[in-house]
């Protein structure tokens, strides 16, 4: 089994290229780069050490598919309640933006038993409790995707399927005592990584109270 290969070592190259790759490839992800993913996942910051995190890897074609089927289904929901609606209030090029996320997230509900791995970030809730609880998980999956990034796996973070969450479940023997806290396609990507397009530092810093920005 081939070691992963590192095709971009430097960390802020990474954390500035890394961005939501919803066009996915079919081709298969060795394993041992999904090991070394949630290897990088595992080495988050974890509140009391308790590592209340599992990591269910989906690659079961019929299984992709039911999955796929409830998130477009959950998708076409939110998108025909307003959700995603262009703005007219945005500069041009934040508009122009805005319109290519909303057009790659439909691609991504239309094809999404196409990435060749499905993960579940799962929070080890306890009964009753709320996600908040296993928040740890979120660094993780910040971790996993850095990592992804790095050895030249496309990755994205959704929550769309929790709308469907106990189906879910019930399909990967997940208890109710699991959150599923984000869904997060894996697969070597159809575009190319780079920049996003974000607000300057100071314009989204405050200093010592809300509103008060230093130059």
């Amino acid at each position: 089994m081939p070691e992963p290969v590192v095709v971009e070592p430097n960390f802020f190259e990474v954390i500035g290229t890394q961005r939501a790759m919803r066009r996915l490839k079919t081709d298969p992800v060795p394993e041992a780069y999904i090991k070394r993913i949630i290897w990088a996942a595992t080495r988050a910051p974890s509140g009391g050490n308790r590592q209340g995190w599992r990591w269910l890897v989906v690659t079961d074609a019929a299984k992709k598919k039911q999955i796929q089927e409830w998130y477009e289904e959950a998708w076409t929901r939110y998108t025909a309640s307003g959700y995603g609606n262009a703005r007219t209030d945005l500069p041009p090029e934040e508009a122009k933006s805005n319109d290519a996320v909303l057009k790659s997230a439909n691609y991504l509900a239309a094809h999404l038993h196409e990435a060749p791995v499905l993960i579940f970030a799962c929070a080890l809730t306890g009964p009753g409790g709320d996600i908040t609880a296993g928040s740890s998980i979120y660094p993780a999956v910040q971790n996993l995707m850095l990592a992804a990034r790095a050895l030249g796996l496309g990755t994205a973070l959704t929550t769309v399927h929790r709308a469907h969450q106990d189906d879910v479940r019930k399909l990967l023997g997940i208890p109710e005592t699991v959150e599923t806290a984000a869904l997060i396609p894996v697969g070597w990507p159809k575009g190319k990584f780079g920049t996003g397009l974000r607000r300057p530092v100071e314009d989204v810093t405050y200093w010592d109270a809300w509103g008060a920005k230093r130059q």
